[in-house]
């Protein structure tokens, strides 16, 4: 199956799960099939994750528009718009603007519990940028809080972008209250962002430059641990799904297994940056998915 590198490979082959793996795998493709392109324009939120080209580190990062503002624009090509006041303070901003830079992407509805990624190059465009597309696919509903509407509200102000070398007081209950994240990493041939969810405190923060959350069983890729295994920089992104502040990590992050088979994956910050109100998005409240494992506080 060409879409899994040797990381991915390694790590299937240790939990036992290559055949599945295979079977699963079947799902990516290149093409943006009509069912894709339609929920793609329903979307309000994009989460976007790559490498900074000034510093390598691995950064993940969310865009919002009215729904089109992601659209497909061809068979293996989606467009997205950017406001050109947007992500000038963004770690990933110059990355945004770069040709050829590996992207990852991924498109989730809260309100109807669905997923997409999209990962591919990046071309710079006068509105934006638009991603070729090396892989599409969708993941199951899994540990995705439901949240059944949103408002836009159009005289939110985002915040200044405040730099952090480590984890603040306040970055830390963010931190430990969150029931999703998104996790972007890279390999030789791409990026990639998956999302993480789970009962509010299923992320741990041991100390304020390290935190720890538990790897839940899920479709066999390995995809986002695989990465990790051959490259081990990632970038965490933790919105506010009320206020629609975002808080950005970059480090290091490395899977440890327990001798019954349980997966905990461990992050090193390098740095952090915490924008209040950057997000014009409003969501109602979450029901938590039933698959998700009870927290232990």
């Amino acid at each position: 199956m060409s879409g899994y590198h040797a990381g991915s490979r390694a790590l299937q082959d240790l939990v036992g799960v290559r055949d599945r793996a295979d079977h699963v795998g079947r799902s990516l493709g290149q093409d943006i099939k009509p069912v894709a392109a339609a929920f793609l324009e329903l979307q309000p939120l994009l989460i976007v994750g790559a490498a900074a080209p000034e510093t390598g580190r691995v950064w993940a990062s969310a865009l919002a528009g009215a729904p089109g503002f992601v659209r497909a624009t061809g068979p293996r090509q989606m467009s997205v718009i950017t406001n050109t006041n947007d992500g000038l303070t963004d770690p990933l901003a110059s990355a945004l603007k770069a040709p050829g830079t590996h992207i990852g992407t991924i498109a989730l509805d809260p309100r109807t519990r669905r997923r997409m990624r999209l990962n591919g190059r990046l071309r710079p465009t006068n509105r934006g940028f638009a991603v070729t597309a090396d892989q599409v696919f969708s993941n199951c509903p899994k540990y995705i809080q439901r949240r059944e509407s949103y408002e836009t509200l159009t005289d939110r102000t985002p915040g200044t972008p405040c730099p952090l070398s480590e984890l603040t007081h306040q970055a830390v209950e963010f931190i430990q209250s969150a029931d999703t994240f998104f996790l972007a990493t890279v390999h030789p041939g791409g990026a990639d962002v998956s999302h993480r969810g789970g009962n509010r405190g299923f992320v741990q923060v041991v100390s304020p430059r390290e935190l720890t959350w538990p790897d839940y069983a899920g479709n066999a890729m390995f995809l986002t641990l695989g990465n990790l295994r051959t490259d081990p920089r990632a970038g965490l992104l933790f919105l506010d799904w009320t206020t629609g502040t975002v808080l950005q990590l970059t480090g290091e992050a490395h899977t440890e297994f327990t001798a019954d088979g349980e997966r905990t994956v461990r992050f090193t910050v390098e740095e952090a940056v915490e924008t209040p109100a950057a997000l014009p998005l409003r969501w109602s409240a979450p029901e938590y998915s039933p698959a998700n494992p009870d927290t232990a506080r």
